[in-house]
């Protein structure tokens, strides 16, 4: 409010001395006054910017021209006037977009947006230029030189507009997405014009604005702080404020689709492959039709509100820890396994328990020696795979990602074998659906929950657990049905059955 009463001012005191320097050289000046006016009342209702500042010098320059060809003649109008035409050029680049912005037709503005190309800045320039000439020579062919190019903009904002009003944009994507494999997307578009074609046509990603704001946030004060994480003597939980991305939105569409040609009442098809290359959430509010139809002097584009979303699950191919673990999990589960069932698990030597229905008579004729068959359990092989989440700072952002990528794989290659496998996590309710259990992986962040092992159950499964913390952190119970892999501090996950 005050900008606004101190710009009136301004205004107000320049017109007042305008119309006082004019009186005292007998000038009159029938206008000024109405014109005046009407400035002041719109800077005072619309508000006073540098766009506002912009408008009030060119008020002045026409003024001090009309004036100055009643005094000096017409000798100043060619200088006044084109100073004038530059000046107002600068309002409609500068102050026009953003009084477009701010219309009541706000579905209007947010379905059409525009840009001027490289070549349109050239036409506006030769524009210009054509038309500074025609106001100092004052040569008719000149005005009507000016108003074919510019009618020439005019007729490519329309028809670029009408190639883009009748088009319907779908967007499908696959329901499960894995981070580093290629995967297809289909993009459908049609035109539902019945006489009207399309040209040059591209689908193009949203605009997205990076946010960044002030944000508390937790973290691990190690002393002395030169020095690694394992030489440090004091570690201490703490927090600090940092300047942060807020909810910062992965784009799903990350290249432009073209479409040169699309008939009336036509629909077309396009397949795009993408590769997410990290796990998450990956969102488009919106996506847009864009076009440089006819002549490539402005890119409109038209924002169709079509929102999608998809899961980027973490990488299932095995890293270097996998196949490092696997043998061991692997065997340390069929020694948990075996027992008294119908699959045959292997032929041993008699042991003073077994049975003698058990022995197996071909095996002891051909060895010489008392062998008995021993058979797997196959009720019991059931399998249960934990993430212990850890809390926020005890994992750099590294070793996180290792622990996320290594259970996904661990549940990814169980998943596949004759085991009956479930999964535990924080937050997430035991279940045997292992898109379920990707899909929280693929979401899952460092944060202060109960630990996984004060929800687990008693149960006969075997436990293949990945944690940050110590393998004697695990409950006596668990743990001797386990199989821990610990990724602490040291660079290399540190693995090992607990027995």
């Amino acid at each position: 409010m005050c900008g606004r009463i101190i710009c009136s001012q301004r205004c107000e005191h320049a017109s007042r001395g305008l119309r006082s320097s004019l009186t005292e050289r007998g000038t009159k000046l029938p206008g000024g006054c109405i014109a005046s006016t009407l400035l002041r009342k719109a800077i005072e209702r619309e508000g006073c910017g540098p766009s506002s500042f912009v408008v009030i010098i060119v008020f002045i320059i026409i003024v001090w021209t009309a004036a100055y060809r009643v005094v000096a003649g017409v000798g100043a109008i060619p200088g006044g006037a084109s100073a004038a035409l530059l000046l107002a050029t600068m309002v409609g680049l500068t102050t026009v977009p953003y009084l477009a912005r701010q219309v009541v037709a706000a579905r209007v503005r947010h379905a059409m947006d525009y840009e001027v190309t490289r070549a349109g800045m050239v036409y506006m320039v030769i524009t210009l230029v054509i038309g500074i000439a025609s106001i100092n020579t004052g040569n008719h062919l000149l005005y009507i030189v000016v108003a074919a190019l510019l009618s020439a903009i005019l007729v490519s904002g329309i028809a670029s507009a009408l190639v883009l009003r009748h088009l319907e944009l779908d967007v499908h994507l696959p329901e499960h997405v894995f981070a580093g494999r290629p995967m297809l997307a289909r993009m459908m578009l049609r035109n539902l014009s019945s006489w009207l074609p399309s040209f040059s046509i591209r689908v193009v990603p949203s605009k997205r604005k990076p946010v960044k704001r002030w944000r508390w946030e937790a973290y691990t004060l190690g002393v002395p702080r030169n020095r690694p994480v394992e030489s440090q003597w004091l570690r201490v939980r703490d927090r600090r404020l940092r300047r942060v991305l807020e909810n910062p939105d992965k784009g799903i569409l990350n290249q432009t689709v073209y479409f040169p040609f699309l008939g009336a009442g036509q629909d077309l098809r396009a397949d795009l492959e993408m590769n997410f290359p990290v796990r998450g959430c990956y969102r488009e509010k919106d996506f847009g039709l864009a076009t440089r139809f006819p002549f490539a002097f402005l890119k409109k584009t038209r924002r169709i509100a079509l929102a999608r979303e998809v899961i980027v699950y973490p990488k299932v191919e095995p890293p270097q820890e996998f196949f490092e673990v696997l043998p061991m999990v692997t065997g340390e589960f069929a020694a948990f396994v075996r027992g008294r069932g119908y699959d045959l698990y292997r032929i041993r030597e008699y042991m003073p328990e077994d049975s003698a229905r058990h022995v197996d008579s071909k095996a002891t004729a051909r060895t010489g020696a008392l062998k008995v068959r021993e058979f797997s359990r196959e009720d019991e092989r059931k399998l249960r795979v934990v993430f212990d989440n850890p809390l926020p700072g005890v994992l750099d952002a590294h070793r996180y990602e290792r622990a996320v990528h290594l259970a996904a794989s661990l549940g990814w290659h169980f998943h596949h074998e004759d085991v009956e496998i479930s999964y535990v996590a924080p937050g997430l309710e035991p279940t045997t659906d292992v898109f379920a259990f990707l899909h929280y992986l693929a979401l899952v962040e460092p944060q202060e929950a109960t630990s996984v092992f004060d929800r687990l159950r008693a149960s006969e499964d075997y436990n293949v657990i990945v944690t940050a913390g110590d393998r004697s952190q695990v409950p006596p119970v668990l743990a001797a049905r386990s199989y821990v892999i610990s990724l602490g501090a040291q660079d290399d996950a540190r693995v090992g059955a607990i027995d």
